[in-house]
């Protein structure tokens, strides 16, 4: 059960990493189209995590090579390193539109990491700095919702909400590593988040309007 598990969370780490690259792509082609300064910030979102999910995705499958698990430990926290950056532009990206944004942005970014990753370790750190950026981009995406009431920023919510889980399960997954569904869970909670977020890049990035609040 366990070995079929990790098989099937591997996999699923290589969709994620051809979905965020599939999202890079429509969002570099939209940035020729639009010019539009948010698809560059998603677009390089998008190389992170694809990035992020590359190396998680070939820590897994090549766990049996000689070099591979002396190095595991480096490599995971590299590609949380990775994926976290990538959260950061994923979050910002929007909320630099949103005037409430500006005002409480900066003071809200130093305070939350002091309150929470003190005595963590750093994989511990970058979950939560991962959640903490996906959650902050949400509430901001729900709060233009309220302001513009157009359906592809409900999805762009929905899309992070499903992210944040995603990166909750993750954490988990890091507490209590004897449950071997978690990272299937966490993966599968990411995808469904990308899943959503394709498709307002795809309505922006190629329709025929510009929006005022950019794709993400």
């Amino acid at each position: 059960m366990a070995a079929d598990t990790a098989v099937i969370d591997e996999i699923l780490q290589f969709i994620g990493v051809f979905v965020s690259f599939s999202i890079a792509y429509v969002s570099f082609k939209g940035v020729k189209r639009t010019e539009s300064p948010a698809l560059m910030r998603l677009a390089t979102a998008f190389v992170f995590l694809g990035l992020g999910f590359m190396v998680e995705g070939l820590v897994g499958t090549g766990a049996s090579l000689p070099f591979i698990p002396a190095a595991t430990a480096s490599l995971v926290i590299f590609g949380l390193g990775l994926e976290t950056t990538g959260y950061f532009f994923l979050a910002f990206s929007h909320v630099l539109d949103v005037k409430l944004s500006k005002a409480l942005a900066l003071p809200a970014l130093f305070m939350f990491p002091v309150l929470t990753v003190s005595g963590s370790t750093m994989s511990d750190m970058l979950s939560i700095l991962s959640f903490y950026f996906v959650l902050y981009g949400m509430v901001e995406t729900l709060y233009s919702y309220h302001a513009n009431r157009k359906p592809d920023t409900l999805l762009i919510a929905s899309g992070l909400a499903l992210m944040a889980v995603g990166i909750f399960t993750n954490w988990l997954s890091i507490m209590y590593v004897s449950v071997n569904l978690l990272p299937l869970a966490e993966i599968l909670f990411k995808e469904m988040g990308l899943m959503l977020l394709f498709v307002p890049v795809l309505s922006y990035a190629f329709g025929k309007e510009k929006t005022k609040y950019g794709p993400i």
